[in-house]
């Protein structure tokens, strides 16, 4: 069996006009698991699966998905991965079952065969009873479940989830989660894109950490979180303001403190002995604690270390906005 990664980038970079959409990323992804591109909005992550789809061309470095060019061989590739973007790309006026048939026939699958694929497809995602349902009548976990879905139709190797949990409900999160598990287990290549800690936490074997187009960190969830060497001292007041005049005094016992909402945040080393300097700390400038904390840093302390800001934020023009056509290949 070969060692290859299932996906390798090298040095990718790619421009829209004057802004750097991914400047020099570097990822390699191995056969069966789960890989992790983390980051907000614009930081580049959906760039980098459409041009991994070879929805667009890189500017310069090459990428391959097993072992074949994006750019050189992109019709190869196409048939080898499927993709579930950040929205449903399926048509509202068929049904479920006419969308994946449909899917079918569009790569080239005999008509016999696509009908019990459908068929077992909507069994598998739970949509069976809806599947003769016209697809505006489906809830938003319907439709990512049936276009999850269709992304599978031809049984593609490597699969690309862009988001894919986004404005899903908890329950129909967890639910993607678990199909998600399922396929990785089957053998699946899955690269996940997404904004959020948890799901990155939960399902990535390993995470890159992507920002400004670059990517910034990589490793598993608990090599990430050991970069901040310290657990997380948090300490919580009675509203902003009162956070606000107290980040100074933490900040004096314990460096690195931050303030965000009603709570004041800071890495410590030795988490108990901090905690009851902090307290004296604030006792003696006559600010009352409403609660306190301490634990084991996270994905989020990690990024916030790393970029200066939370992974859910975003800011005006620092990565290239989703300027990519629509759509792509299943």
């Amino acid at each position: 069996m070969s060692n290859a990664p299932a996906i390798e980038v090298v040095g990718l970079s790619k421009r829209f006009g004057d802004v750097v959409a991914l400047d020099g990323v570097n990822l390699a992804v191995e056969p069966g698991t789960v890989y992790g591109l983390l980051g907000p909005n614009g930081a580049g992550k959906t760039t980098t699966v459409r041009v991994l789809t070879t929805i667009i061309r890189p500017d310069t470095g090459r990428a391959r998905v097993l072992g074949l060019d994006v750019v050189d061989q992109a019709q190869q590739v196409r048939a080898s991965i499927g993709l579930a973007g950040q929205y449903a790309a399926v048509d509202e006026q068929l049904t479920g079952r006419e969308n994946l048939e449909l899917v079918g026939q569009l790569t080239h699958q005999p008509r016999a065969q696509v009908r019990l694929r459908a068929v077992e497809l909507l069994e598998r995602f739970g949509l069976t009873d809806a599947a003769d349902r016209p697809l505006k009548t489906f809830s938003g976990g319907m439709r990512r479940r049936l276009d999850l879905a269709a992304s599978l139709v031809h049984r593609p190797p490597v699969l690309f989830l862009d988001e894919p949990t986004t404005g899903l409900d908890p329950k129909s999160r967890n639910d993607l989660w678990d199909l998600i598990r399922e396929l990785v287990n089957e053998g699946t290549t899955l690269l996940l894109t997404t904004q959020y800690l948890e799901e990155a936490d939960v399902l990535a074997d390993r995470i890159a950490v992507i920002d400004r187009g670059m990517v910034i960190a990589d490793g598993t969830a608990a090599e990430l979180k050991a970069q901040m060497g310290a657990t997380v001292l948090e300490v919580s007041f009675a509203d902003a303001a009162a956070a606000h005049g107290a980040v100074a005094t933490v900040g004096a016992v314990s460096p690195g403190a931050e303030v965000e909402g009603t709570t004041v945040r800071a890495p410590v080393v030795d988490g108990a002995r901090t905690a009851m300097e902090v307290l004296r700390a604030l006792d003696a400038a006559g600010l009352e604690v409403a609660g306190l904390t301490i634990r084991e840093p996270s994905l989020d302390d990690v990024f916030l270390q790393l970029t200066g800001r939370r992974a859910e934020e975003t800011t005006n023009g620092e990565a290239a906005p989703d300027l990519a056509p629509a759509g792509g290949p299943r």
